[in-house]
């Protein structure tokens, strides 16, 4: 049967010689490229102690933000755990007391914000869906644990530090 294309392709196999049939050329090929590597600069990198290079777009943990006043900015809205794919956001909304105006911008703010860093998929969709840019994949890389509860990140581990607290702590090493 005649190809589609009317191209066709003659392979020719010639017969080995007594070299190749042998294999030590190939094993002598293969050596030499294990020798090359062998003293070529490590790849890998000792990571407790030393910290990669990441690009610009990287995405590393999350981070609820606060504004200038040093209020949270998530209103509870739920637009981040509508767009997250793996589902592994989850908040409840409260009202604000008229004592918590200091800690809160609007009314409704998230009493409970979870994120559960199994699930996540770092895909960034809860930064992009955020209508008040509370949340940025900004973080450092997500640390490692043994259980499964410690992968579930509350506001403890996501709000970032008010400023007044940030610049407590760079006077205090200085």
């Amino acid at each position: 049967m005649e190809s589609l294309s009317g191209r066709k392709k003659v392979l020719e196999q010639k017969p080995m010689n007594f070299w190749e049939r042998m294999y030590l050329p190939a094993i002598a090929q293969g050596l030499g490229i294990t020798l090359k590597h062998l003293f070529k600069k490590k790849a890998t990198i000792q990571y407790p102690f030393e910290e990669r290079e990441f690009s610009k777009n990287y995405r590393g943990m999350h981070s609820l933000k606060r504004d200038e006043q040093g209020r949270e900015r998530c209103t509870a809205c739920g637009l981040c755990a509508l767009s997250c794919p793996a589902e592994a956001i989850t908040m409840i909304s409260a009202e604000r007391k008229k004592e918590e105006a200091n800690l809160y911008r609007e009314e409704k703010y998230a009493a409970v914000y979870e994120i559960n860093m199994l699930r996540c998929i770092f895909c960034g969709l809860c930064e992009e869906a955020c209508p008040k840019e509370a949340i940025y994949l900004d973080g450092p890389i997500v640390p490692s644990e043994y259980l499964r509860k410690d992968f579930i990140y509350g506001k403890d581990k996501l709000v970032e530090k008010p400023l007044a607290e940030l610049e407590a702590l760079k006077n205090s090493t200085k």
